[in-house]
């Protein structure tokens, strides 16, 4: 995948968690990470001290690992944005979201053996809430609203509002 791709798919990361596009330096060090360079090189291209670069890297490499729910470091940091990018989030074992860079999520679910009571919150113990928290956070940064996330995962909405 063509770096300008990664770059993006991170912008758009980043910009669903914080609200703030990456700024320059930000995706200079995104850049030369992933052509191997040294925050040396880095800061070269990007006209800054290495030290600063450094700082900038560690804190950017910290929000991604805090994203993605995933350490992030200089090392795995085209893996792991190769892996995000193409997701699959699987939510039983008769249902399904695929997701790519471009934001399209195709839905496909056959009808659950058994169903759980929407309209009881209560039903759902801390450890069925604790497995759909990261599918709930996952949905979210791909912009569904707390409804679709409701019906994607068969949950009620109370639930899935609580995260």
């Amino acid at each position: 995948m063509q770096v300008h791709e990664l770059l993006q798919f991170v912008d758009n990361a980043v910009y669903l968690k914080t609200g703030q596009h990456l700024n320059d330096l930000q995706r200079g060090v995104i850049e030369g990470t992933l052509k191997y360079q040294t925050y040396s090189d880095i800061a070269d291209t990007c006209g800054c001290s290495p030290g600063h670069a450094k700082d900038v890297g560690y804190e950017l490499l910290q929000m991604l690992s805090d994203i993605f729910n995933e350490p992030v470091d200089k090392g795995n940091l085209k893996s792991v944005l190769d892996r995000q990018r193409n997701i699959n989030i699987s939510l039983g074992e008769n249902s399904r979201i695929d997701s790519n860079i471009i934001g399209c999520i195709t839905v496909t679910s056959k009808q659950p053996k058994i169903k759980a009571n929407k309209n009881n919150p209560d039903s759902y113990n801390s450890q069925q809430i604790n497995k759909n928290q990261t599918k709930i956070y996952k949905l979210r940064q791909f912009g569904l609203n707390d409804e679709q996330i409701a019906e994607a995962l068969d949950l009620p909405l109370e639930v899935v509002k609580q995260f």
